[in-house]
């Protein structure tokens, strides 16, 4: 699907994981930009750049800065020569310096024999270079516009991989919705069944003749509603519709989708602690293997 295909249906959530190429002929060469990007919490990015282009490299960085915002990025610029170019020179200074390696790798293996390192030298990066002039602004302007294009495609691929991260999260986030609906049935019997056992515990414990009986209601009362995971319930359903409706907003939101599931985790964990119900707790259980797969997911948000 088209990037503004995307827009127009209002999906930004954007996955930091994308992959762009984009090629344009210049100076009979053939330019190809490849971008990747992976998550990362911080913008980290590396230049690949040939010979003559070093200069651009501070704009170039900030250009993938402002488009992709954050992420581990690698960028490449790679030139082709086209058939009829034969206007190269050689890195002398390079070339030597690889002879010299050579030759000290050939002794401290014992080869004597094997001095004929021009061939494999001449292969080696960066060795053979094609003589350049200076990039004119018009030849700069049509690589950035390739580079621009290479970066749409990688969000356009940011976009893709965002609806299906999307989808998932919201399936998720109803999940536990819909595990939080199956303790309620268990709700009611959970409250009968502690009130039982305290009455239970304390009468083995104290005569109950000799037990206030109006004081000991009120103390249970206290001690049920301390018990009491209605609040909890009610804050977690709306902490998931949150979730679920800042999943729509037009930009994308990860680090606030971070903190929201930081709430969610803490009333589920609240419910947990308060349950002391075995059926209970068997749902709290799933409701924190949704939400651990939640976190995963966002991850890789940006």
């Amino acid at each position: 699907m088209e990037l503004l295909s995307l827009l127009k249906i209002g999906i930004m959530i954007k996955s930091m994981t994308g992959f762009g190429k984009a090629e344009v002929i210049c100076r009979n060469q053939k330019i190809i930009i490849e971008v990747k990007s992976l998550n990362s919490k911080f913008f980290d990015v590396n230049t690949r750049l040939p010979n003559g282009f070093r200069d651009k490299e501070l704009e170039v960085r900030n250009l993938l800065s402002v488009k992709l915002q954050r992420g581990k990025i690698d960028f490449s610029l790679i030139l082709e020569e086209s058939a009829d170019m034969g206007n190269f020179s050689i890195n002398k200074e390079l070339a030597k310096k690889y002879f010299k390696e050579l030759t000290e790798l050939s002794g401290d293996f014992g080869v004597k024999d094997h001095t004929d390192y021009l061939p494999v030298i001449m292969r080696m990066p960066d060795v053979l270079v094609p003589a350049r002039n200076e990039l004119d602004e018009e030849e700069w302007s049509i690589i950035k516009r390739t580079i621009n294009q290479a970066l749409d495609h990688l969000e356009e691929f940011r976009l893709e991989e965002g609806k299906s991260l999307e989808m998932d999260m919201v399936s998720r986030s109803k999940k536990i919705m819909t595990i939080l609906e199956e303790i309620k049935p268990f709700e009611k019997q959970r409250i009968e069944t502690l009130k039982t056992r305290i009455k239970k515990d304390v009468f083995e414990t104290v005569d109950k003749e000799d037990v206030d009986m109006n004081r000991f209601e009120q103390e249970l009362i206290y001690y049920i509603e301390k018990l009491d995971i209605t609040e909890e319930t009610v804050r977690l359903k709306n902490h998931c519709l949150y979730f679920n409706e800042i999943l729509k907003e037009r930009e994308s939101q990860g680090k606030k989708l971070g903190f929201i599931t930081q709430e969610m985790g803490r009333e589920i964990n609240t419910l947990g602690s308060k349950a002391n119900d075995a059926d209970i707790q068997k749902l709290v259980v799933q409701m924190k293997d949704e939400l651990e797969k939640i976190k995963e997911q966002l991850y890789n948000i940006l």
